[in-house]
């Protein structure tokens, strides 16, 4: 993964551009962290959001030439926001099994937050629920390593309908995001908010703090709290913004 020389641009766009969202204490509704979310700027198909391009890029070699381009881009907003004074503990950025199998892939990470000065706890790589059908030990084994480097990770999409929970048990991350469906079941009944209720216990069994995606209201989020999940983002915490557009709160 050798770094970019500059930004690939499309007619003067960033190819690649990644947008942000606050994930919030549901507490105090303070931002406590931010997860990115990468655009594709195709000059023949327009702008293509995560679903519409990762399936197909991580059958190749594609997706690592991505990744540079998004954990380059991640980290130079990493210093605009310290520039900004945001107070934040770390920024999200999507990594590929592939590249987490890689046996120089805690070495090429460090070599870039060295390059780029930020420290590695300011990092949270976020890993899809592929992780969880990775049974031959080589990205149990990199998390780990990375993670005694300061790394942070957090696997996405937990929970819901196709998701192997047990498999969690197997992959040592800090991280665990529910997918949107989880929310979805508050407050339907009591056997739902029980079922939700489980499964944030079970995330915290395993030594992860939990994050919740999807909320949409000020119910939803209080009684994820009741529950033990400290965490939130979705519409309630707010939607993904270009970079230019993230600030404190009291410069908005």
């Amino acid at each position: 993964m050798n770094k970019p020389e500059q930004p690939l641009n499309v007619d003067g766009v960033r190819a690649v551009e990644l947008h942000y969202r606050a994930i919030r204490e549901i507490s105090g509704g303070n931002t406590s962290f931010y997860q990115s979310q990468t655009r594709l700027n195709s000059p023949g198909l327009g702008v293509m959001l995560p679903d519409a391009y990762r399936e197909v890029a991580e059958m190749s070699v594609q997706c690592i030439n991505l990744f540079a381009l998004e954990f380059v881009q991640a980290l130079e907003a990493c210093n605009t926001f310290t520039e900004r004074e945001l107070n934040y503990g770390w920024l999200s950025v999507y990594m590929p099994i592939w590249f987490l199998k890689e046996t120089k892939a805690e070495k090429k990470a460090l070599e870039y937050c060295a390059k780029y000065n930020v420290p590695t706890n300011r990092v949270c790589f976020e890993l899809s629920e592929k992780l969880l059908a990775e049974t031959d030990g080589a990205a149990a084994d990199a998390i780990r390593n990375m993670r005694n480097r300061g790394f942070h990770f957090m696997l996405t999409d937990f929970g819901g309908s196709a998701c192997p929970m047990m498999r969690l048990a197997d992959f040592n991350v800090d991280y665990v995001m529910l997918s949107p469906e989880v929310a979805n079941y508050i407050g339907r009944d009591e056997r739902s908010d029980s079922a939700v209720k489980s499964i944030i216990g079970f995330v915290s069994d395993m030594g992860c703090e939990t994050v919740a995606d999807g909320v949409v209201n000020a119910r939803q989020a209080e009684r994820l709290y009741e529950f033990e999940c400290l965490y939130c983002a979705g519409p309630l915490a707010g939607k993904y913004i270009t970079e230019r557009y993230v600030r404190r709160r009291s410069d908005e």
